[in-house]
């Protein structure tokens, strides 16, 4: 079988090792370049654990990304986004494919990048061109040069949303309280992410200014309040998504909405009731569990995945999957749970 390279820049960080790591047992890609600023002229094998002619490879360092990304027909970009806007236009006058894991080309309203991002945008075509990539909702065509990858918060969310909002089925106000483990919050080691700090602790965080509020707001077509909270875990997301049942509808359309909207989703499983949605049921997979209930009016939706693989990096696979022709399922469907 023919491979085609892929490269992974920012391949350290914890998106970016996911993404090498799913990328290494792909059965049609060849992994022809990962870069690290940090471990740049160390291997694969020692530093990502990957075996055979991945675990090779050595890191190369930020400058050479551009040039060696010429080698190859995509690249995953796991960089802060401000990174991702500059090399990204450079990317594609080159003729390499981009899936961004950043969120530097997912809004389509560059007047939002200063409050949310602190910056201003400056490649306001390339916001228009990028695809919105979230293939439950939204199918990157073959043949797509850049594809935006959604966020972790706005994926769990949209995909709880989404089709009872499609439906007809729920009214505002909306709202969205979501827990994230804390590799969310990036491969930094700062003294409120250290364990001590972390450990037998729960709280929310950019209340009200969170630059993924936006982005849900932007996929679901509402507008809602959206807090975030730090989980004392690893990884994971547990969204709780709130609405209305809206006038002259019965809640029963509520369960069949989501088994309509998800049939063909191999990697949507929805449960009975939100009690059964578990981050263990996700955690190391591709897979969003959810479910939803309603009682005097008041609609409860529950989603739960990983938030470094339906959340970031395997999301982007299956985004490449999709703008390279593979099986959407390709390099994924091995993955397994970490529980027990």
């Amino acid at each position: 079988m023919q491979r085609s390279p892929i490269g992974v820049i920012g391949a350290s960080g914890y998106s970016g090792l996911e993404a090498s790591r799913i990328l290494a047992s792909h059965p049609h890609v060849e992994l022809r370049l990962l870069t690290s600023e940090k471990w740049a002229g160390d291997t694969a094998a020692r530093r990502a654990g990957l075996a055979g002619a991945a675990g090779k490879l050595r890191y190369a360092p930020w400058k050479k990304a551009l040039e060696l990304s010429r080698e190859c027909a995509a690249v995953l970009l796991a960089l802060p986004a401000e990174s991702s806007l500059e090399l990204v236009p450079k990317l594609l006058e080159a003729g390499v494919k981009v899936v961004d894991l950043s969120g530097a080309y997912r809004l389509k309203d560059a007047s939002l990048y200063p409050p949310f991002y602190k910056f201003e945008h400056g490649q306001p075509a390339l916001l228009s061109e990028a695809f919105y990539g979230l293939p439950e909702l939204s199918r990157v065509a073959k043949g797509a040069r850049l594809v935006a990858n959604p966020g972790c918060y706005p994926t769990a969310a949209a995909l709880a949303l989404a089709p009872l909002i499609e439906a007809g089925l729920v009214e505002g106000p909306f709202i969205v309280d979501a827990a994230s483990g804390v590799t969310g919050a990036g491969r930094k080691g700062t003294e409120e992410l250290s364990f001590a700090e972390v450990d037998e602790d729960f709280y929310a965080y950019k209340v009200l200014r969170h630059q993924h509020q936006p982005e849900i707001a932007q996929t679901l077509g509402r507008p809602l309040t959206f807090t975030a909270h730090l989980l004392p875990v690893k990884r994971g997301i547990l969204a709780t998504c709130y609405a209305q049942l809206a006038k002259g509808h019965d809640a029963a359309g509520l369960h069949a909405a989501y088994v309509h909207k998800y049939a063909n989703c191999p990697f949507l499983e929805v449960l009975d009731s939100p009690d059964e949605v578990h981050l263990k049921g996700v955690v190391g997979t591709n897979r969003c569990q959810l479910a939803v209930d309603c009682r005097n009016g008041t609609v409860v939706a529950v989603s739960a995945i990983d938030n470094l693989v339906k959340g970031a990096a395997g999301q982007a696979i299956q985004n490449l999957n999709l703008m390279l022709g593979w099986p959407e399922t390709a390099g994924l469907d091995a993955l397994r749970g970490f529980h027990p």
